[in-house]
């Protein structure tokens, strides 16, 4: 049985030419706003027990209004949602907060909005207020609090039980590093024990880290819904995308879904790995030298060309990227015809494991400006351990070691 279903869920805000017409409305009466904007429209999916989800997409694309509706802070104006579990929700930083109270009376007042009695927050009480780490400010009045303490607090509460289902909408991106490590750690403790995992989040790290899937939502539909990498690639080609650029998606031989975006004025010819003796390869041995050969063709005049690259692991996690824009290394005006090659040379001081490598052009320092072409998993790369001491981790960093007494 699904743990959350959403069934063709939509919410409009209408306006109407008088109160009296609105009211006529709540009674079902045919009266026709005169206005009417839809946020969501036409949005269904199912979670199952134990899932992580992210939920991405730009600005105003309607994530926020999904999870209030899923959390029943906010009504469908059409669709369904069936919820088989507790909840325990971050939305709005602070939500539901009295900033006259205190941390610890907001805490009990939180958690009965919750359905939580005061004996069961008597028994958790000391263990949410060392978890948020604020100190004496705990007894203090919240309007005193920064948005960070504010995200200490209401992080604790919220999971001061473990939920079936927890749903986090971006608060933690205004916490401390320390504090979003612990936060996430946590997660990760709860996802072990079962509980499912609802996400807004326009960090790729921690959508492709903590989640097994992804939904992409795109002027309030679900436009891709699919494993969290290839969400992820689609959804920056969306960005980049631009008034003469495509976005396409194929399936190569290898099964790998791959995202291709731009608006080739300049194109991508190849791109290849080389070993020290310039021989293409495959499989690399850690640490040893490497050279990533990428030939560009110039399809139209161009004012600038910048060449970047992203190395990835098996899941999509960023490893290492840079572009020539950065290197200070950039080319200026380009003609229609000219061929070029670009060569990385670097050291494969990577771990053990499958790597993939994204390949963009474009100008200025990123694709998101004016991107000529952008296209994911461009190579594939194995990097096996041939005479290198054993270690752990996507990088090779050997250490020197000295004993001191």
């Amino acid at each position: 049985m699904s743990l959350l279903t959403v069934n063709n869920l939509g919410k409009a805000y209408r306006s109407y030419r008088s109160e009296w017409q609105r009211i006529a409305r709540w009674f079902f009466l045919p009266v026709a706003p005169s206005e009417e904007h839809w946020v969501l429209k036409h949005v269904s999916f199912d979670i199952q027990p134990g899932e992580a989800i992210g939920i991405v997409g730009q600005n105003g694309a309607g994530k926020s209004t999904l999870l209030k509706m899923i959390t029943g802070t906010l009504q469908p104006s059409e669709g369904s949602i069936q919820v088989n579990g507790r909840i325990a929700a971050i939305l709005e930083l602070g939500m539901g907060f009295n900033p006259e109270l205190s941390g610890r009376q907001n805490v009990y007042h939180a958690a009965g909005l919750m359905g939580f009695s005061g004996e069961q927050m008597d028994t958790v009480i000391d263990d949410i207020e060392a978890f948020a780490e604020i100190g004496e400010y705990f007894d203090e009045s919240v309007r005193t609090y920064s948005s960070g303490m504010q995200m200490r607090v209401a992080f604790a509460v919220a999971t001061a039980f473990r939920p079936e289902i927890l749903i986090v909408d971006e608060a933690l991106s205004v916490g401390d590093s320390y504090f979003q490590h612990k936060s996430f750690d946590r997660i990760r403790e709860f996802q072990q024990q079962g509980t499912t995992l609802l996400i807004v989040s326009h960090d790729r790290g921690a959508i492709q880290g903590l989640c097994n899937r992804a939904i992409l939502l795109e002027s309030g539909t679900v436009i891709k819904d699919g494993p969290p990498e290839e969400v992820m690639d689609f959804y920056n080609a969306i960005i980049a995308e631009k008034e003469n650029s495509t976005v396409k998606v194929v399936t190569l031989d290898s099964g790998a879904v791959q995202t291709r975006s731009g608006s080739a004025e300049a194109s991508i010819k190849s791109v290849s790995l080389a070993d020290a003796t310039g021989a293409a390869v495959e499989y690399v041995p850690v640490g040893e030298p490497v050279t990533l050969r990428i030939q560009v063709d110039v399809n139209v005049a161009i004012p600038e060309l910048v060449v970047g690259y992203m190395i990835k692991d098996r899941l999509g996690q960023e490893v290492y990227g840079t572009n020539t824009h950065h290197l200070g290394c950039k080319l200026a005006a380009q003609q229609a015809g000219d061929t070029l090659e670009y060569r990385f040379a670097f050291d494969a001081n990577l771990g053990v494991g499958s790597y993939s490598v994204a390949v963009a052009l474009h100008t200025t320092d990123s694709h998101m400006a004016h991107n000529y072409e952008w296209r994911d998993h461009a190579l594939v790369f194995n990097v096996v351990n041939v005479n290198r001491s054993p270690f752990v981790g996507v990088s090779w960093l050997p250490p020197v070691v000295e004993y001191v007494k």
